[in-house]
């Protein structure tokens, strides 16, 4: 929909209620033009008033009803669902089939545009990746982290929906650690304190403000935008210099001992860290954003200090 459209745009958005969610949707609020629809198994606490919201399970018949009743111009694809201590095949069925069925609804009723937050993870850590992975790299990330599965196969699933629909204006976005009042597995491990880090190891990582995010999200919403597109931070840092700038205590451990300690403190509860994600403190995984920048004008606008100590913050508006 082009600025001189009349009448709001309307845009449903999947995983509303989550902490990022909520960050995109206010920020999409701000346009008066937006009417934001959001489906979420989970309710929106804070919700604004003029923001319908749905408590429904993406598979439902309720879900597809929302693209049936028409004029859904956009959908935002966040809803993927990250719990580490769920049932694998329930994680497949709600991510997986789940995805599918959207993009069914969405290409079966009109639906112009179709965004799907990915994430730079999906590429995977590995010691021999290149200094930076550009947006036609392998997605290799399920070969050493089986519960990434899930978004590697959305992700695959979202380019031969590219490919397919080409009428619909298909963006994936695969940005990289994001920071801030969300709850992902970045922001958790950088709150522990002690912070295990692996003897030996200091990788360079990326990070992104969660505000960040939601900019680019915008961004993709533009008319005419379309692809994959890596979104990256303010810069490259080592592990060691971001826990420095948060002041947080380390705890070093020797890699062979990290995963059996850490294994148990998960099964036990002790831990929310899940052991397969000691890969991201050990090898280097970052991306080029340069595409992002090129194509969508997308700089962030948060400094690597904001963003860094952004997962103290426990504003999530």
């Amino acid at each position: 929909m082009s600025s001189g459209d009349a009448g709001p745009r309307k845009i449903v958005i999947t995983g509303m209620s989550g902490r990022l969610g909520r960050v995109v949707a206010r920020r999409l609020h701000r346009d008066h033009r937006n009417r934001l629809i959001g489906l979420d198994r989970r309710p929106f606490l804070g919700r604004p008033k003029d923001i319908e919201h749905l408590e429904v399970d993406l598979r439902s018949k309720k879900a597809r009803d929302v693209f049936r009743a028409g004029d859904v111009h956009t959908l935002i694809h966040m809803g993927v669902m990250h719990d580490p201590r769920a049932n694998a095949a329930q994680l497949y069925s709600w991510n997986v089939t789940g995805t599918a069925h959207l993009l069914e609804y969405a290409q079966a009723y009109g639906v112009q545009k179709v965004v799907v937050l990915s994430s730079a993870n999906v590429y995977g850590p590995r010691p021999e990746n290149p200094q930076f992975l550009t947006e036609d790299a392998p997605l290799l990330a399920a070969q050493r982290f089986p519960q990434m599965r899930d978004l590697v196969e959305i992700d695959h699933l979202m380019s031969t929906f590219f490919w397919k629909a080409r009428d619909i204006e298909t963006v994936i976005l695969r940005p990289v650690h994001i920071l801030g009042s969300v709850r992902n597995a970045p922001s958790n491990y950088l709150r522990l304190d002690p912070t295990p880090v692996l003897l030996g190891f200091d990788p360079m990582v990326q990070v992104i403000h969660e505000r960040d995010v939601a900019e680019a999200i915008v961004r993709a919403l533009a008319p005419g935008v379309r692809g994959i597109y890596n979104v990256t931070g303010p810069g490259e840092v080592p592990l060691s210099v971001i826990l420095a700038e948060l002041g947080r205590r380390t705890l070093p451990i020797p890699h062979p001992l990290a995963r059996p300690i850490y294994s148990l403190a998960f099964r036990l509860g002790l831990s929310s860290y899940p052991v397969a994600e000691f890969d991201f403190i050990r090898y280097v995984c970052m991306v080029d954003g340069s595409r992002a920048e090129r194509e969508l004008g997308f700089r962030p606008r948060h400094s690597l200090r904001e963003t860094i100590r952004a997962v103290d913050d426990q504003d999530d508006a």
